[in-house]
């Protein structure tokens, strides 16, 4: 028997003759108007076990057994909350914040159910939600966010990326760059690692898992609070650091490793902080491929209790990127290709922010200021190998910051809410860029701007009717110091209707705008003059649904949405939209664009989702839809995203003993690609390592579908004062195949050592001798991993 077998015989031993005990703690707190409530009931389902909440909210639940629960609270005046799926282990406390709705018909008793899917009167449809349990478990996830809720109806991914290396995230069709994101009322540009500037794609999350309390994606019926998003808002929340004791993590995952420390500074502050190191770069050493990248991500939060109605926090996310290239060893026309389209990348990037919060009569405020900054350096050259700057094709260097200020105003008057606010932001960019076309025609420009933007927003609430209809009204106004197009007017209405005690009908309809991305602003022409003063790009969204609530824990949705685009970029130099753009490592934008592209997105989505009851939970989506823009010359083509239809499949069971099992099922229609121009491929091939696609066949062909099945299991063991989560994940367990979009490359000979040519020569410098090579149609990968997460 070796060392490992013999460990893992002990661990097995010695976690069944002591069973072990862990912590809930956490802080109850009234959700209009964030003020702690005290004498809540906090119940842990299915034990004996229980706790009543201080004068300050707080309460704490020792000796729980080790396993996984459902937790009630309640409060006379308040309805009641079970928050599903809560893991107790021994190594870490579990810290939950929980927020109470009050309900002024319940003054005499308990409720004692409450919809587990409620939604706010401003968004009654097309909002999802995630724990923090939700995402760690998530088979294929990766402990990465932008992964997991590619599983919700309406998200996918971009082509070639549902099975594996990109995080774009395409929302009812939208293209990658017409999202937002929000940490803790913080807005971050992006939340991925080699981000693709002006769109916000990558290939690795930079969040940390650990710090996540709950996540909540709208795909329509946008809060008016929230300014430029065009197809979702992602809203993060940080859960409350331990104020008890001292708590510590190490994981060792797919693609990096993480250490997380939170806990108590003084009675009235706690913090969190992690660090995060990639080593992907060894692996991809040990499998001989020519990429090196790497990367670093390091993440705080403060939170101090100033009093029992003003707290303050602050916190920062940075990230630091490099992207090299190694000596494959075998010059293969597959490495080739690799080494020639790629770019050395060096990018680092933060967001730092404040938020103070202030609870009043009956509601409350918030105030945030934040930065962020993107510094991002692209350097391409014809041989990667030995790059000099006789031989450079490429150099990008781009500085992009944003300070920003935002204030909040909420209150709750009985069935009557109102909420206002404004933002005020300052933008700096600064871009240069050098590209060489072919051998006579280079591009070489530099530009840089500063500017404001500005906007306000109002929005009211009123349930009507005996609490049966809810109506929500808003609007905001957006401006800038830079297009001179004027202010922007958003309007947006809601509605919900109960139609019998388990069902309502929801409705939504609003014209949201988003200011093009500072690449495209800060374009400047041959005659070094702002080429880009383009209008904020328009959509216009109609959402209706249906949502059936047959049990507790149970939900059906069915939705149907339209959305309609106008004043869309479309790229001068090629023709396409940029709507179309975004989903691969480069600088979206970057170009001359006439904003006249227009835009349709149309379809229907279903979903099921069981809460976690007894020991299992199920989610299950399916989503059709079709979505066109228009090129330069004015006609509908199919979008780069329009796959049609996804379905989505994923199941979890809870077994005795800390054992876990879960199981998804991913499906994605095939996405449109235009192929290759292999004549003008070839000499441009030669020289920049770039492809060129015929765009009078723009997107008229398509991939196959591709669909996976992704398994993860997980054993926990747990001892005094700390525990051990050993998981195992399978990304595509059965290897399914899935095609890829056409690329050019040149053939090589049998032991890759020399170009085949026509003529038998070497390799002419316009490329005029060379052999194309089609690139493998498909490919099956299985990515299997083995890690651990170590509480102390």
């Amino acid at each position: 028997m070796n060392r490992f077998s013999l460990l893992l015989l002990s661990l097995l031993i010695s976690s069944s003759l002591f069973a072990q005990t862990g912590i809930l703690s956490g802080y109850i707190k009234d959700k209009q108007t964030q003020m702690p409530i005290s004498a809540a009931s906090i119940q842990i389902e299915g034990a004996n076990l229980g706790a009543i909440s201080d004068e300050n909210g707080l309460f704490s639940i020792k000796d729980l057994p080790t396993k996984t629960y459902n937790i009630k609270v309640t409060c006379i005046g308040y309805e009641a909350q079970v928050i599903y799926n809560i893991v107790i282990a021994s190594g870490n406390s579990e810290v939950l914040t929980v927020e109470l709705l009050s309900n002024s018909k319940n003054l005499a008793e308990v409720l004692i159910k409450k919809n587990p899917f409620r939604k706010n009167a401003e968004t009654p449809l097309s909002i999802q939600s995630l724990s923090a349990q939700e995402i760690k478990s998530n088979p294929g996830g990766n402990f990465d966010v932008s992964r997991v809720i590619q599983a919700f109806p309406g998200v996918s991914g971009t082509a070639g990326s549902v099975g594996g290396y990109r995080n774009d995230i395409i929302i009812r069709g939208g293209a990658p760059n017409e999202n937002v994101y929000y940490l803790d009322g913080i807005e971050m540009p992006s939340i991925n690692h080699f981000a693709t500037q002006g769109s916000g794609g990558g290939p690795t999350g930079i969040l940390n898992i650990s710090f996540i309390e709950d996540v909540t994606l709208y795909t329509g019926a946008f809060p008016a609070k929230y300014d430029n998003p065009l197809s979702g808002i992602l809203q993060l929340k940080q859960r409350k650091a331990n104020t008890q004791k001292l708590d510590q993590n190490f994981r060792l995952g797919a693609s990096e490793a993480a250490y997380t420390i939170d806990g108590p500074i003084s009675k009235k502050v706690s913090f969190m902080a992690s660090a995060r190191r990639s080593y992907l770069q060894i692996l991809f050493q040990l499998l001989k491929l020519p990429i090196q990248p790497s990367y670093w991500d390091f993440q705080y939060k403060v939170d101090v209790k100033l009093s029992n109605k003003l707290s303050f926090y602050t916190l920062a996310v940075g990230a630091i990127d490099h992207f090299t290239f190694l000596n494959p060893g075998t010059l293969s026309p597959e490495n080739l290709f690799i080494l020639k389209t790629n770019p050395f990348i060096d990018q680092w990037s933060y967001t730092n922010g404040y938020g103070l919060k202030k609870s009043i009569d009956k509601g409350y405020w918030n105030l945030t200021f934040s930065r962020n900054r993107l510094q991002n350096e692209y350097n391409k050259y014809e041989d990667n190998q030995n790059p000099s700057e006789a031989n450079r094709n490429l150099k990008i260097v781009s500085k992009e910051a944003e300070t920003k200020l935002r204030f909040e105003y909420n209150k709750f008057i009985n069935q009557f809410s109102y909420s206002f606010g404004t933002m005020l932001q300052y933008v700096s960019f600064e871009n240069s860029v050098f590209a060489k076309i072919d051998s006579s025609r280079k591009i070489q420009s530099a530009s840089a701007m500063q500017f404001w933007k500005y906007g306000a927003f109002g929005q009211a609430a009123l349930n009507m009717l005996d609490n049966r209809l809810s109506v929500s009204l808003g609007a905001r106004i957006d401006g800038n110091s830079f297009t001179n197009t004027g202010l922007q007017f958003s309007p947006r209405l809601s509605a919900s209707y109960v139609l019998m005690p388990q069902l309502k009908f929801n409705t939504a309809i609003g014209s949201y705008y988003k200011l093009p991305s500072n690449t495209v602003l800060g374009y400047k022409d041959a005659n070094h003059n702002f080429a880009n003063l383009v209008p904020y790009i328009q959509c216009n969204h109609l959402v209706a649904g249906l949502e059936y609530l047959p049990a507790i824990a149970t939900r059906f949705t069915l939705e149907a949405f339209d959305k309609q685009y106008s004043n869309y970029p479309i790229s001068q130099i090629d023709g396409i939209s940029l709507a179309n753009k975004g989903g691969d490592f480069s600088v979206l934008g970057n170009e001359p664009v006439v904003a006249n592209g227009q835009g349709k997105s149309r379809g229907i989505e279903f979903q099921f989702q069981q809460k976690l009851v007894k020991n299992y939970f199920v989610v299950l989506s399916y989503t059709y839809y079709k979505t066109m823009f228009t090129n330069l010359n004015g006609s509908y083509y199919a979008a780069s995203w329009d796959n049609r239809h996804l379905i989505s499949f994923i199941g979890g069971l809870k077994l005795k003993n800390n054992l876990e099992l879960g199981l998804k099922f991913r499906y994605q229609g095939g996405a449109p690609f235009t192929p290759l121009d292999t004549l003008a491929s070839r000499s441009v091939y030669a020289r920049t390592g770039n492809s060129v696609y015929d765009n009078t066949k723009f997107n008229q062909f398509r991939l196959d579908p591709f669909y996976a099945c992704d398994f993860r299991i997980d054993k926990k063991w747990n001892y005094k004062k700390w525990s051990l989560d050993l998981f195992m994940d399978i990304t595509n367990l059965f290897a399914s195949m899935q095609t890829q979009i056409p690329t050019y490359t040149f053939a090589r000979n049998a032991d890759n050592t020399a170009f085949l040519t026509s003529d038998g020569l070497a390799l002419k410098e316009d490329g005029s001798n060379g052999i194309y090579y089609a690139t493998p149609k498909e490919k099956a990968s299985t990515i299997p991993t083995i890690g651990f997460i170590l509480a102390f």
